[in-house]
């Protein structure tokens, strides 16, 4: 694997999954296969778990790590021709290439504006490492994608199904701020490849891409969906159609433990507390957020040791 930015970058996503699970019962077991490699990791925007799972992958494997709170240091120029007069320092056609020289590996994180829904799917940042960066990519969040996350996800439910084929569900729950579509759409990729039934209730108006749910079942009636989940994947998005905007808070959309049922409880992470899921549902023992947490770190070194590989390969 040349870069991580897309579900897709994966070859076979079966067996890197079942490597994920072989990795947690020893970590270290490849920490030669990083020695004298330098991952960058460069954020546009706060982290918490994609920062610290990140680099405790990427130390596993033997790698030395830096990371760079980019607009700390100035802000970067991504439009071509530009003249750059205002308040961009630096053009990334520089900072991609002086980055690589400094890394072997960059991972980038950068949310979307949520203003602008063509800029924001051309993801223009990570597209712009990919073309100007000589050293591979990883995606730790872009405008519309969390490949990372989903890719835990995925490991999770594996771990923790009891069926052949679990029944899947992404609820769509309230939030006072617009949050991006990455989370979602990644889910319902990555749920797209697995032997899982998957379907998605949010209230209407709510849609997705429909390039990226396609014939995944869509209900509007929550407790409808709910019934018989195995999996609940609760997550709020901002509007699609009218493009960053909150057109509903509806608190009748929170999580509950008696919507949940019997279901396990997902959740990428920070969460608001009674806002989109009541502490009942997160303390309970239904809730699997800090597995789905720990599973980031494997998740991101798994990733990374299919890079390393190739690039020995190379």
């Amino acid at each position: 694997m040349k870069n991580y930015t897309n579900i897709s970058d994966l070859s076979n996503l079966q067996d890197t999954i079942k490597d994920a699970i072989l990795l947690k019962m020893n970590p270290f077991e490849h920490i030669d296969l990083g020695k004298h490699k330098t991952l960058v990791l460069l954020f546009f925007n706060a982290s918490l778990r994609t920062r610290l799972s990140t680099e405790k992958a990427a130390k596993n494997l033997g790698m030395q790590t830096m990371t760079l709170n980019v607009n700390d240091a100035w802000q970067l120029e991504f439009e071509d021709g530009t003249t750059m007069n205002a308040n961009t320092s630096e053009h990334i056609k520089e900072a991609a290439r002086v980055i690589s020289q400094y890394a072997d590996v960059i991972a980038v994180r950068a949310f979307p504006g949520l203003k602008d829904k063509r800029k924001d799917e051309s993801e223009q940042v990570i597209n712009s490492f990919l073309k100007y960066a000589t050293v591979p990519i990883v995606n730790m969040e872009s405008a519309t994608a969390h490949p990372l996350q989903a890719l835990a996800d995925a490991i999770t439910i594996s771990e923790l199904t009891e069926k052949a084929k679990p029944k899947v569900v992404l609820s769509w729950a309230p939030h006072p701020r617009a949050l991006p579509q990455a989370v979602a759409n990644s889910f319902v990729e990555m749920m797209q490849l697995l032997e899982v039934d998957l379907s998605i209730t949010h209230p209407e108006g709510y849609e997705l891409n429909p390039d990226i749910t396609k014939t995944t079942p869509i209900y509007h009636d929550q407790e409808e969906a709910l019934k018989d989940a195995d999996f609940v994947y609760v997550k709020n998005w901002s509007n699609y159609e009218h493009y960053g905007e909150i057109l509903s808070q509806d608190t009748n959309w929170m999580m509950t433990q008696k919507k949940l049922g019997r279901a396990k409880f997902m959740h990428c992470l920070p969460v608001r507390r009674n806002v989109v899921v009541e502490d009942a549902v997160l303390d309970g023992n239904q809730s699997v957020v800090m597995h789905q947490a720990n599973n980031r770190t494997y998740a991101a070194q798994i990733v990374l040791k299919q890079i390393l590989e190739q690039m020995n390969l190379s």
